[in-house]
């Protein structure tokens, strides 16, 4: 079944979509907000049969926040301002806030929006995109950039482009191509068919656009990339093996086409990183100093080396330390004046990627944080090319990179609920045939702490030696639950009387401690689907709940999914103390109790780039329900994107012209569900595939 959901204000309507599928009315969830205020408006409900509108009853309001735990330490314990760099925090009652502008921007409850999609029938997990956010990173980069040229007076120009292999998501590439135009912000490809998606994206845009040629070429790749350049586009091929050169040479003579060409050096810096092996001698692609000379000779036998354009590098995907940018751009600047003194027409030097993110929030050099500001790699950058272009007297070229972590990291919130959990010694048992006698009373003992270490070294041995006579046939089943319940019972009496006393609890009882911590059942696809690198690489990510932030999260859990593979799960988590003389993952995340007939959500951040491209269909659980929140504001740039309808053309299901939706469009935090900045809902589904839906919310202003 392939239809279309087009909602407006409080309607619902599945449209026919040229197809057999006739028209379908369903309920629909409308959220107001305050910029300024967003709790001040209640979240409102109401259902549209065509016939009437019968509003459904609210939702019940959180409960208030405790005085002993405040949003702030939530924001503390799960280390939001040192990842979140000014997107994410946290309100007065205790929900997840986004702002996808900026710290400075208004902001948008990131739980009643979950409601607001759980009442349209999109359950959880439920991955949201805020392209916002891909507009402010690109503006932050070209500012950085620009500041840096200012700074050191310098003559050339940046021009970044944006590397598609990092997510190939339709409103994503679009929102960058829209948001980056006033930039000249272009396009990386590494294949054919992401070089075919991005000529459908980049054509009749106005020139200046760079579109950057990488990965294996054959002899369709060149033909394709030649083609551009007869449309206009500024395509720049690059040889990244020494047999290209020939390969391309002999496709321009058969087009007639004189292509833009770049030569990727493999460079001897290289960075100790998990991506390091992308650079160095034994790199997997570019060519060697013997290679380049001789390419270069080769170009100006055939007439052609004016031909040649762009020297292109990659020292590693997320450089930690800045060091490391300042080694490797002195390197590259050196051998982009050589290339330019033997007789090349070079215009950009490409520096790759390698901008790192903040994982962890630690802002060290650790490998899920980094030691520097975006500031400060604009500085280094610039400042390198600069002084080699001085020192030899040469033009100084246009600077690109290829971010793709750093620019779309951010904008990709992936929404989850937890569905069970694995009860604690706290929990209630299940009652066995067994009775428990009740323990002796000691008055006269004395509780500190060597006595708390003592009874719980007594209770596991005890308990091992249940075990070991469990093995032999001593003991029944029955009888080893019971010695279970009776050590469970022991380690909760211990962390009751430690906290009566203000006694530190043992080591395997504290709350950090693996053998002690609750394992919460999640609907997630983590490892094999939405983050991908948790499991292939132990990538850290943020994950914390997007409610209940004002109450004390008092269990260490784990999350464990529902796919039957045992590698799905999740048990390293961000350390908010790295910084300040912590280090290593933290086992379990601090999270709250469940209670009973309320849904717990959490939250995975920070998975913009490479895990869905990466991620496969385990257990063939299906896609994610996704939700694309845009800029709806008049002339904004995403708006394009959003293929809305002219300004002038009225509803086709109110009648209601341009002035009506003027009048109420409202405040930015406002979402309204209509194609004039609308909720767009698209239904997907095939006979062999689990049905996903896909929604549009644009943003007034």
């Amino acid at each position: 079944m392939d239809g279309c959901v087009d909602t407006h204000l409080d309607q619902l309507h599945l449209e026919d979509c040229g197809d057999e599928h006739s028209s379908l009315c369903a309920s629909i969830l409308s959220v107001d907000s305050d910029a300024s205020n967003p709790e001040e408006h209640p979240q409102k409900a109401r259902r549209y049969s065509g016939a009437f509108n019968d509003p459904t009853p609210r939702a019940p309001q959180p409960p208030p926040c405790e005085p002993s735990w405040t949003p702030d330490a939530s924001d503390a314990l799960y280390n939001i301002q040192g990842w979140g760099s000014g997107y994410f925090s946290i309100s007065q009652n205790g929900h997840l806030l986004v702002k996808p502008q900026g710290e400075e921007g208004p902001a948008l409850d990131l739980f009643k929006l979950t409601q607001a999609a759980q009442a349209q029938g999109l359950r959880a997990p439920l991955l949201y995109r805020f392209l916002p956010i891909v507009g402010h990173r690109i503006n932050k980069l070209n500012a950085a950039f620009r500041a840096a040229i200012d700074r050191f007076e310098y003559q050339g120009a940046y021009q970044g482009v944006f590397p598609v292999k990092a997510n190939h998501d339709r409103a994503l590439i679009q929102a960058v191509v829209e948001y980056g135009a006033p930039h000249s912000f272009g396009l990386e490809v590494g294949s054919k068919a992401e070089l075919v998606m991005v000529m459908s994206q980049l054509a009749g845009r106005p020139p200046g656009t760079n579109l950057v040629c990488n990965g294996y070429k054959d002899a369709e790749y060149m033909e394709l990339v030649l083609h551009c350049r007869e449309l206009g586009m500024n395509a720049m091929v690059v040889m990244e093996q020494y047999s290209e050169v020939d390969l391309l040479l002999g496709t321009a003579r058969r087009l007639g086409v004189r292509p833009s060409i770049g030569i990727r050096a493999k460079l001897t810096t290289r960075h100790n990183g998990h991506w390091g092996s992308t650079s160095g001698d034994k790199a997997k692609f570019g060519l060697r100093a013997r290679e380049i000379v001789a390419a270069v000779n080769k170009l100006g036998d055939e007439g052609m080396l004016d031909c040649l354009h762009l020297l292109h590098f990659h020292v590693g995907s997320q450089i930690t330390n800045i060091r490391m940018v300042k080694e490797v751009m002195r390197e590259a600047s050196f051998l982009y004046a050589e290339l330019v003194q033997m007789g090349a027409s070079m215009r950009y030097i490409d520096c790759g990627g390698g901008l790192a993110v903040d994982y962890d929030g630690s802002f060290t050099d650790s490998s899920a944080s980094m030691s520097y500001t975006l500031q400060h790699y604009a500085n280094d950058v610039v400042s390198a090319v600069q002084e080699v272009c001085i020192q030899r007297g040469i033009p100084p070229p246009t600077i690109i990179t290829e971010s793709g972590r750093a620019l779309a990291s951010h904008h990709s919130v992936l929404v989850f609920d937890v569905l069970t959990t694995v009860p604690l010694a706290a929990a209630p048992q299940p009652p066995l045939p067994l009775p428990l006698s009740p323990p002796p009373q000691h008055t006269h003992t004395h509780a500190d702490a060597s006595a708390l270490r003592e009874a719980f070294n007594d209770a596991s041995y005890f308990k091992d030696e249940a075990v070991r006579a469990f093995k032999l046939g001593v003991l029944s089943l029955e009888e080893r639950a019971q010695v279970d319940m009776m050590f469970d019972a022991a380690c909760e009496r211990i962390r009751q009387v430690a906290l009566a006393h203000d006694l530190p609890l043992p080591d395997a009882l504290r709350p950090d401690a693996v053998p002690h911590t609750r394992m919460y059942h999640v609907n997630m696809s983590a490892d094999f689907r939405s983050a991908v690198d948790s499991w292939a690489i132990h990538q850290l990510f943020p994950i914390l709940p997007i409610h209940r932030l004002c109450e004390e999260p008092s269990v260490p859990a784990t999350l464990a999914d529902l796919t039957c593979d045992s590698d799905e799960k999740v048990d390293r988590f961000i350390n908010p103390k790295v910084g300040v003389g912590g280090g290593e993952p933290l086992p379990a995340l601090p999270l709250h109790p469940l209670r009973e007939g309320e849904k717990y959500y959490l939250a995975l951040f920070l998975t913009g780039v490479y895990q869905e491209v990466m991620g496969s269909v385990h257990n063939m659980f299906g896609s994610l329900n996704t939700l694309v929140v845009r800029d709806a504001r008049p002339g904004a740039a995403a708006a394009a994107a959003a293929g809305q309808r002219p300004a002038n053309q009225a509803h086709p299901m109110t009648g209601e012209g341009p002035a009506a939706r003027a009048a109420g469009s409202g405040a930015w935090g406002r979402c309204r569900l209509g194609w004039g900045g609308s909720w767009r809902v698209f239904l997907r589904g095939r006979v062999a595939r689990l049905p996903a839906m896909k929604a549009d919310l644009a943003l007034h202003p």
